[in-house]
């Protein structure tokens, strides 16, 4: 199953540059390793930052929603990170329910 996985950092980064290089090397640094990585088998099918934002967007491939939650649990950013997922049916799946309703539609007009 595909999900639509959108994050967007809920607090304001540290002021500070010492603290902003730690936030840099433990958990930016760390998070996009971690999606590389998802990439690399094949979980993460397509996404990347926001443009001017401090967010990801991306689908990822899972059998569950709970696998869905382990993966990104794993992400170092999570718990920064404001986080909504969409579940997504395939094209075909709706279009099948889209031909059914319109035959049944049919079907009590006549």
């Amino acid at each position: 199953m595909k999900y639509l996985v959108m994050t967007e950092l809920a607090e304001a980064l540290p002021h500070e540059p010492r603290e902003l290089l730690r936030h840099v090397e433990e958990k930016v640094i760390p998070t996009h390793e971690a999606l590389l990585e998802l990439q690399q088998q094949g979980k993460l099918l397509a996404g990347g930052d926001m443009a001017g934002r401090r967010g990801t967007v991306c689908i990822l491939e899972a059998e569950s929603n709970a696998e869905v939650t382990r993966l990104l649990a794993r992400l170092p950013l999570w718990p920064l990170h404001e986080t909504e997922v969409i579940p997504l049916e395939s094209f075909d799946e709706r279009q099948a329910m889209h031909r059914q309703m319109a035959e049944a539609l049919k079907a009590s007009a006549r």
